[in-house]
Protein backbone atom coordinates (compact mmCIF):
# COMPACT_ATOMS: atom_id res chain seq x y z
CA UNK A 1 0.00 0.00 0.00
CA UNK A 2 1.61 3.33 -0.61
CA UNK A 3 0.29 5.02 1.74
CA UNK A 4 1.10 2.56 4.45
CA UNK A 5 3.71 4.33 6.83
CA UNK A 6 4.00 3.57 10.74
CA UNK A 7 2.66 6.66 12.65
CA UNK A 8 5.61 8.88 13.71
CA UNK A 9 5.81 9.06 17.76
CA UNK A 10 5.41 12.02 18.35
CA UNK A 11 2.34 12.38 17.08
CA UNK A 12 1.43 9.09 18.63
CA UNK A 13 2.30 10.18 22.17
CA UNK A 14 0.55 13.42 21.64
CA UNK A 15 -2.51 11.64 20.37
CA UNK A 16 -3.09 8.63 22.93
CA UNK A 17 -1.46 10.19 25.40
CA UNK A 18 0.46 6.84 26.47
CA UNK A 19 3.76 7.29 27.92
CA UNK A 20 6.19 4.89 30.37
CA UNK A 21 3.94 4.81 33.25
CA UNK A 22 1.60 3.05 31.12
CA UNK A 23 4.06 0.09 30.30
CA UNK A 24 5.62 -0.70 33.88
CA UNK A 25 1.92 -1.82 34.12
CA UNK A 26 2.78 -4.93 31.84
CA UNK A 27 4.47 -8.12 32.70
CA UNK A 28 7.90 -8.64 30.95
CA UNK A 29 6.77 -10.23 27.81
CA UNK A 30 3.81 -8.00 27.14
CA UNK A 31 6.03 -4.88 27.92
CA UNK A 32 8.55 -6.28 25.28
CA UNK A 33 6.01 -6.68 23.04
CA UNK A 34 4.96 -3.13 23.60
CA UNK A 35 7.17 -2.12 23.28
CA UNK A 36 8.32 -3.59 19.93
CA UNK A 37 4.68 -1.60 18.95
CA UNK A 38 6.26 1.69 20.24
CA UNK A 39 5.54 3.47 17.66
CA UNK A 40 2.55 1.47 16.56
CA UNK A 41 2.34 0.34 13.12
CA UNK A 42 -0.95 1.66 12.01
CA UNK A 43 -0.79 1.84 8.02
CA UNK A 44 -2.37 5.06 6.58
CA UNK A 45 -1.76 9.16 7.22
CA UNK A 46 -2.78 11.32 9.28
CA UNK A 47 -4.98 14.22 6.70
CA UNK A 48 -6.38 17.28 8.66
CA UNK A 49 -6.34 15.02 11.71
CA UNK A 50 -8.04 12.04 10.52
CA UNK A 51 -6.57 8.83 9.78
CA UNK A 52 -7.38 7.99 6.42
CA UNK A 53 -6.33 5.21 4.00
CA UNK A 54 -5.91 4.59 0.43
CA UNK A 55 -8.48 1.85 -0.34
CA UNK A 56 -7.03 -0.44 -2.85
CA UNK A 57 -6.58 0.20 -6.18
CA UNK A 58 -9.66 2.54 -6.45
CA UNK A 59 -7.65 5.16 -4.79
CA UNK A 60 -10.21 6.39 -3.05
CA UNK A 61 -8.93 7.98 0.52
CA UNK A 62 -11.10 6.59 3.36
CA UNK A 63 -11.25 6.94 7.05
CA UNK A 64 -9.84 4.11 8.81
CA UNK A 65 -13.64 4.13 10.63
CA UNK A 66 -16.92 4.01 8.47
CA UNK A 67 -20.40 4.44 9.33
CA UNK A 68 -22.99 1.25 9.10
CA UNK A 69 -26.21 2.31 8.51
CA UNK A 70 -28.43 -1.14 9.27
CA UNK A 71 -29.14 0.30 13.43
CA UNK A 72 -30.39 3.56 11.97
CA UNK A 73 -33.46 2.38 11.18
CA UNK A 74 -34.04 2.59 14.73
CA UNK A 75 -33.53 6.14 14.78
CA UNK A 76 -36.74 8.39 13.80
CA UNK A 77 -35.90 10.50 10.87
CA UNK A 78 -34.25 13.75 12.12
CA UNK A 79 -32.10 11.52 14.84
CA UNK A 80 -30.69 9.52 11.66
CA UNK A 81 -30.02 12.45 9.61
CA UNK A 82 -28.07 14.40 12.59
CA UNK A 83 -26.38 10.95 13.21
CA UNK A 84 -25.00 10.86 9.67
CA UNK A 85 -24.39 14.84 9.36
CA UNK A 86 -22.37 14.11 12.77
CA UNK A 87 -20.52 11.45 11.39
CA UNK A 88 -19.15 12.85 8.10
CA UNK A 89 -18.63 16.30 10.54
CA UNK A 90 -15.86 13.75 13.12
CA UNK A 91 -14.04 13.13 10.05
CA UNK A 92 -15.88 9.70 8.92
CA UNK A 93 -16.40 9.70 5.23
CA UNK A 94 -16.97 6.05 4.29
CA UNK A 95 -20.75 5.45 4.19
CA UNK A 96 -21.67 2.01 4.16
CA UNK A 97 -25.93 0.90 3.21
CA UNK A 98 -27.50 -1.37 1.24
CA UNK A 99 -30.75 -1.59 -0.60
CA UNK A 100 -32.43 -4.60 1.48
CA UNK A 101 -31.97 -2.65 4.74
CA UNK A 102 -35.23 -2.06 5.59
CA UNK A 103 -36.42 -1.95 1.87
CA UNK A 104 -34.11 1.15 1.23
CA UNK A 105 -34.45 2.81 4.33
CA UNK A 106 -31.10 3.98 5.04
CA UNK A 107 -30.60 4.81 1.53
CA UNK A 108 -33.92 7.40 2.25
CA UNK A 109 -32.05 9.20 5.48
CA UNK A 110 -28.83 9.01 3.33
CA UNK A 111 -30.30 11.36 0.18
CA UNK A 112 -31.83 13.47 2.89
CA UNK A 113 -28.54 14.41 5.21
CA UNK A 114 -25.85 14.45 1.93
CA UNK A 115 -27.66 16.97 0.32
CA UNK A 116 -24.98 19.19 -0.41
CA UNK A 117 -22.13 17.70 1.21
CA UNK A 118 -22.74 14.66 -1.29
CA UNK A 119 -18.95 15.19 -2.46
CA UNK A 120 -17.64 14.65 0.69
CA UNK A 121 -18.17 11.04 1.16
CA UNK A 122 -17.12 7.81 0.16
CA UNK A 123 -20.78 6.07 -0.81
CA UNK A 124 -21.06 2.42 -1.41
CA UNK A 125 -24.47 0.34 -1.80
CA UNK A 126 -25.58 -3.21 -2.80
CA UNK A 127 -27.84 -5.26 -4.61
CA UNK A 128 -28.74 -9.13 -4.29
CA UNK A 129 -30.28 -9.28 -7.84
CA UNK A 130 -27.63 -11.69 -8.50
CA UNK A 131 -28.90 -13.92 -11.68
CA UNK A 132 -30.19 -10.39 -13.39
CA UNK A 133 -28.10 -7.65 -15.03
CA UNK A 134 -31.14 -5.89 -15.82
CA UNK A 135 -32.37 -6.25 -11.80
CA UNK A 136 -28.92 -5.15 -10.71
CA UNK A 137 -29.03 -2.15 -13.33
CA UNK A 138 -32.92 -1.21 -12.07
CA UNK A 139 -31.42 -1.19 -8.10
CA UNK A 140 -28.59 1.16 -9.20
CA UNK A 141 -31.23 3.38 -10.64
CA UNK A 142 -33.12 3.51 -7.92
CA UNK A 143 -30.23 3.68 -5.10
CA UNK A 144 -28.88 6.97 -7.74
CA UNK A 145 -32.78 8.83 -7.13
CA UNK A 146 -33.44 7.87 -3.42
CA UNK A 147 -30.09 8.82 -2.43
CA UNK A 148 -30.10 11.88 -4.27
CA UNK A 149 -26.68 11.37 -6.34
CA UNK A 150 -25.40 11.05 -9.87
CA UNK A 151 -23.14 8.18 -9.06
CA UNK A 152 -22.50 5.34 -6.11
CA UNK A 153 -18.91 5.46 -5.56
CA UNK A 154 -18.99 1.40 -4.79
CA UNK A 155 -21.75 -0.78 -6.13
CA UNK A 156 -21.82 -4.02 -4.21
CA UNK A 157 -23.02 -7.51 -4.63
CA UNK A 158 -24.68 -7.87 -1.64
CA UNK A 159 -23.74 -11.03 1.05
CA UNK A 160 -23.21 -13.65 -1.73
CA UNK A 161 -22.56 -16.79 0.44
CA UNK A 162 -23.56 -19.99 -1.80
CA UNK A 163 -21.53 -20.43 -4.79
CA UNK A 164 -24.13 -20.38 -7.23
CA UNK A 165 -24.81 -16.96 -6.19
CA UNK A 166 -21.13 -15.88 -7.81
CA UNK A 167 -22.06 -18.59 -10.82
CA UNK A 168 -25.13 -16.49 -11.25
CA UNK A 169 -23.44 -13.05 -11.23
CA UNK A 170 -20.49 -13.63 -13.69
CA UNK A 171 -23.08 -15.87 -15.98
CA UNK A 172 -24.45 -13.96 -19.09
CA UNK A 173 -26.66 -11.40 -18.55
CA UNK A 174 -25.69 -11.52 -14.82
CA UNK A 175 -25.25 -9.01 -12.30
CA UNK A 176 -21.83 -8.37 -12.86
CA UNK A 177 -22.58 -6.97 -16.45
CA UNK A 178 -24.96 -4.95 -15.72
CA UNK A 179 -22.92 -3.28 -13.22
CA UNK A 180 -20.14 -3.36 -15.37
CA UNK A 181 -22.57 -1.42 -18.10
CA UNK A 182 -23.49 0.95 -14.44
CA UNK A 183 -19.79 1.80 -14.15
CA UNK A 184 -19.11 2.30 -18.42
CA UNK A 185 -22.10 4.70 -18.14
CA UNK A 186 -20.86 6.86 -14.99
CA UNK A 187 -23.40 5.42 -12.75
CA UNK A 188 -20.97 4.12 -10.27
CA UNK A 189 -16.94 3.62 -9.79
CA UNK A 190 -15.78 0.67 -8.97
CA UNK A 191 -17.30 -2.82 -7.99
CA UNK A 192 -17.58 -4.43 -4.78
CA UNK A 193 -18.88 -7.88 -3.25
CA UNK A 194 -20.03 -8.81 0.24
CA UNK A 195 -20.49 -11.65 1.95
CA UNK A 196 -19.86 -13.61 5.39
CA UNK A 197 -17.16 -16.75 3.91
CA UNK A 198 -13.61 -16.13 3.64
CA UNK A 199 -12.48 -18.69 1.37
CA UNK A 200 -15.32 -18.16 -1.13
CA UNK A 201 -14.80 -14.59 -1.10
CA UNK A 202 -11.06 -15.38 -1.38
CA UNK A 203 -11.52 -17.13 -4.89
CA UNK A 204 -13.60 -14.59 -6.39
CA UNK A 205 -11.19 -11.76 -5.56
CA UNK A 206 -8.25 -14.14 -7.41
CA UNK A 207 -10.78 -13.60 -10.51
CA UNK A 208 -9.55 -10.07 -10.67
CA UNK A 209 -13.15 -8.92 -11.33
CA UNK A 210 -13.68 -7.09 -8.17
CA UNK A 211 -12.10 -3.82 -6.33
CA UNK A 212 -13.10 -3.80 -3.01
CA UNK A 213 -14.46 -7.18 -0.90
CA UNK A 214 -16.53 -6.75 2.07
CA UNK A 215 -16.83 -8.90 5.52
CA UNK A 216 -17.17 -9.31 9.04
CA UNK A 217 -14.06 -9.00 10.91
CA UNK A 218 -13.22 -8.37 14.69
CA UNK A 219 -11.41 -10.59 17.35
CA UNK A 220 -13.51 -13.65 17.45
CA UNK A 221 -14.56 -13.52 13.13
CA UNK A 222 -10.83 -13.11 11.78
CA UNK A 223 -10.54 -15.92 8.88
CA UNK A 224 -9.79 -13.50 6.76
CA UNK A 225 -6.31 -13.61 8.34
CA UNK A 226 -5.35 -16.90 6.87
CA UNK A 227 -6.39 -16.09 3.29
CA UNK A 228 -8.84 -13.17 1.92
CA UNK A 229 -6.50 -10.26 3.33
CA UNK A 230 -3.06 -11.66 1.87
CA UNK A 231 -4.99 -12.19 -1.37
CA UNK A 232 -6.21 -8.55 -1.07
CA UNK A 233 -2.90 -7.46 -0.42
CA UNK A 234 -1.69 -9.24 -3.24
CA UNK A 235 -4.22 -7.56 -5.91
CA UNK A 236 -4.39 -3.97 -4.14
CA UNK A 237 -8.16 -4.62 -3.65
CA UNK A 238 -9.92 -2.50 -1.12
CA UNK A 239 -10.49 -4.23 2.19
CA UNK A 240 -13.56 -3.70 4.25
CA UNK A 241 -14.57 -4.98 7.55
CA UNK A 242 -17.73 -4.96 8.92
CA UNK A 243 -19.43 -6.03 12.12
CA UNK A 244 -16.49 -5.06 14.50
CA UNK A 245 -18.70 -6.26 17.89
CA UNK A 246 -20.36 -9.16 15.74
CA UNK A 247 -23.89 -7.43 15.67
CA UNK A 248 -23.64 -6.03 19.22
CA UNK A 249 -22.94 -8.87 21.13
CA UNK A 250 -19.09 -8.04 21.55
CA UNK A 251 -19.70 -5.32 24.30
CA UNK A 252 -15.73 -4.00 24.22
CA UNK A 253 -16.15 -1.43 21.70
CA UNK A 254 -13.34 0.50 22.42
CA UNK A 255 -10.68 -2.16 22.60
CA UNK A 256 -12.32 -4.03 19.60
CA UNK A 257 -12.11 -1.26 17.45
CA UNK A 258 -8.57 -0.43 18.58
CA UNK A 259 -8.06 -4.35 17.59
CA UNK A 260 -9.23 -3.81 14.04
CA UNK A 261 -7.17 -0.40 13.37
CA UNK A 262 -3.93 -2.41 13.75
CA UNK A 263 -5.11 -5.27 11.43
CA UNK A 264 -4.96 -5.17 7.36
CA UNK A 265 -8.64 -3.58 6.49
CA UNK A 266 -8.41 -0.10 5.53
CA UNK A 267 -11.69 0.41 6.57
CA UNK A 268 -13.62 -0.84 9.53
CA UNK A 269 -17.61 0.11 9.76
CA UNK A 270 -19.67 -0.32 12.81
CA UNK A 271 -22.70 0.32 12.76
CA UNK A 272 -24.43 3.81 14.43
CA UNK A 273 -27.41 5.08 14.86
CA UNK A 274 -27.36 7.28 18.34
CA UNK A 275 -24.30 10.43 18.59
CA UNK A 276 -22.94 9.24 21.69
CA UNK A 277 -21.81 6.11 19.19
CA UNK A 278 -20.25 8.63 16.50
CA UNK A 279 -18.40 10.46 19.18
CA UNK A 280 -16.71 7.40 20.83
CA UNK A 281 -16.20 5.67 17.59
CA UNK A 282 -14.70 8.51 15.80
CA UNK A 283 -12.29 9.35 18.54
CA UNK A 284 -10.39 6.89 17.13
CA UNK A 285 -9.92 8.39 13.94
CA UNK A 286 -7.40 10.76 16.38
CA UNK A 287 -6.30 8.91 18.88
CA UNK A 288 -4.32 5.54 18.34
CA UNK A 289 -3.85 3.52 21.58
CA UNK A 290 -1.63 0.11 21.02
CA UNK A 291 -3.59 -2.78 21.85
CA UNK A 292 -1.28 -4.17 25.13
CA UNK A 293 -0.28 -7.58 25.90
CA UNK A 294 -2.44 -7.84 28.63
CA UNK A 295 -5.55 -6.63 26.59
CA UNK A 296 -4.92 -9.22 23.90
CA UNK A 297 -4.76 -11.85 26.86
CA UNK A 298 -8.28 -10.73 27.62
CA UNK A 299 -9.44 -10.69 24.08
CA UNK A 300 -7.69 -14.00 23.33
CA UNK A 301 -10.47 -15.26 26.55
CA UNK A 302 -12.97 -13.47 25.09
CA UNK A 303 -13.13 -14.95 22.33
CA UNK A 304 -12.95 -18.63 23.93
CA UNK A 305 -16.24 -17.77 24.83
CA UNK A 306 -17.72 -15.86 21.40
CA UNK A 307 -15.93 -18.75 19.40
CA UNK A 308 -18.97 -20.72 20.33
CA UNK A 309 -21.70 -18.49 20.79
CA UNK A 310 -21.91 -16.77 17.82
CA UNK A 311 -23.29 -17.69 14.17
CA UNK A 312 -21.11 -16.32 11.51
CA UNK A 313 -24.10 -16.38 9.26
CA UNK A 314 -21.90 -18.29 6.33
CA UNK A 315 -25.12 -20.13 5.34
CA UNK A 316 -23.11 -23.18 4.61
CA UNK A 317 -25.71 -25.91 7.21
CA UNK A 318 -28.01 -28.06 6.11
CA UNK A 319 -31.93 -28.93 6.99
CA UNK A 320 -32.51 -30.19 10.14
CA UNK A 321 -34.20 -33.76 9.68
CA UNK A 322 -37.08 -32.73 12.20
CA UNK A 323 -37.45 -29.83 10.31
CA UNK A 324 -36.54 -26.91 12.68
CA UNK A 325 -35.42 -23.95 11.60
CA UNK A 326 -32.51 -23.95 13.32
CA UNK A 327 -31.04 -20.78 11.43
CA UNK A 328 -33.78 -18.25 11.84
CA UNK A 329 -33.42 -19.52 15.40
CA UNK A 330 -30.26 -18.52 16.21
CA UNK A 331 -30.29 -15.28 14.14
CA UNK A 332 -33.11 -14.13 16.21
CA UNK A 333 -31.46 -12.64 18.53
CA UNK A 334 -29.11 -10.62 16.52
CA UNK A 335 -31.82 -9.12 14.50
CA UNK A 336 -33.81 -7.89 17.66
CA UNK A 337 -30.11 -6.12 18.98
CA UNK A 338 -29.85 -4.64 15.41
CA UNK A 339 -33.03 -3.37 14.41
CA UNK A 340 -35.53 -3.71 17.74
CA UNK A 341 -38.70 -5.76 18.90
CA UNK A 342 -40.94 -3.28 16.67
CA UNK A 343 -38.95 -3.39 13.36
CA UNK A 344 -38.54 -7.48 13.62
CA UNK A 345 -41.75 -8.24 15.51
CA UNK A 346 -44.50 -5.86 14.11
CA UNK A 347 -43.39 -4.36 10.81
CA UNK A 348 -41.96 -7.49 9.79
CA UNK A 349 -44.62 -9.28 10.97
CA UNK A 350 -42.18 -11.82 11.84
CA UNK A 351 -43.79 -12.83 15.44
CA UNK A 352 -45.56 -15.93 14.37
CA UNK A 353 -42.71 -17.17 12.56
CA UNK A 354 -40.40 -16.72 15.39
CA UNK A 355 -42.64 -18.48 17.91
CA UNK A 356 -43.66 -21.36 15.34
CA UNK A 357 -39.86 -21.95 14.87
CA UNK A 358 -38.94 -21.89 18.51
CA UNK A 359 -42.06 -24.21 19.65
CA UNK A 360 -40.30 -26.67 17.14
CA UNK A 361 -37.35 -26.98 19.09
CA UNK A 362 -39.21 -29.91 21.40
CA UNK A 363 -38.87 -32.12 18.77
CA UNK A 364 -34.84 -31.80 18.42
CA UNK A 365 -33.48 -35.68 19.02
CA UNK A 366 -30.08 -34.21 19.39
CA UNK A 367 -29.08 -36.17 15.92
CA UNK A 368 -26.47 -33.43 15.89
CA UNK A 369 -27.14 -32.89 12.09
CA UNK A 370 -26.40 -29.24 12.32
CA UNK A 371 -23.48 -29.61 14.41
CA UNK A 372 -21.57 -31.53 12.12
CA UNK A 373 -22.15 -29.63 9.16
CA UNK A 374 -21.58 -26.26 10.56
CA UNK A 375 -17.99 -25.40 9.58
CA UNK A 376 -17.19 -23.76 12.95
CA UNK A 377 -19.26 -27.05 14.75
CA UNK A 378 -21.26 -24.69 17.05
CA UNK A 379 -23.21 -26.57 19.48
CA UNK A 380 -26.74 -25.42 17.77
CA UNK A 381 -28.94 -27.97 19.97
CA UNK A 382 -27.80 -26.31 23.19
CA UNK A 383 -27.66 -22.78 21.24
CA UNK A 384 -31.41 -23.08 20.31
CA UNK A 385 -32.54 -24.15 23.39
CA UNK A 386 -30.93 -21.01 25.16
CA UNK A 387 -32.32 -18.79 22.38
CA UNK A 388 -36.12 -20.35 23.23
CA UNK A 389 -35.74 -19.62 27.11
CA UNK A 390 -34.51 -16.20 26.91
CA UNK A 391 -36.52 -14.73 24.05
CA UNK A 392 -39.52 -17.00 24.29
CA UNK A 393 -41.64 -14.97 26.65
CA UNK A 394 -40.55 -11.60 25.47
CA UNK A 395 -41.94 -12.52 21.74
CA UNK A 396 -45.09 -13.98 22.62
CA UNK A 397 -46.05 -11.13 25.14
CA UNK A 398 -44.31 -7.94 23.32
CA UNK A 399 -47.20 -5.77 22.81
CA UNK A 400 -50.11 -7.97 23.45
Amino acid sequence: MDDCRQVDRRTFCKTAGLGTLGLMALGADQRARASSELPPVIHGALEDGVLKRTLGRTGLKVSAIGLGTIPIFRAPEAQAVDVIRKSIDQGINYIDTARAYRNGYSEERLGVALKGIRQNVVLATKTRSFDSGEGALKDVETSLKVMNTDYVDIYCLHELCQEKEWEQSIAPKGALEGLKKAKQAGKIRFIGISGHRSGQLTKIVESGEIDVVIIPYNYVFNDADADLWPACAKLNVGMVAIKPFAGGFLNQHSLSLRWNLEKPPHVTVPGMWQIDEVMQNARHLREFLPVSGTELAYLHEERQYWYYQLCRFCYQCQPCPQEIDYRTIVMMPLMLRRQGFEIVLVENGNKLKYLNAMDKIDKCNKCHTCINTCPYHLPITDLIREVKRTYYGPVKYYKV
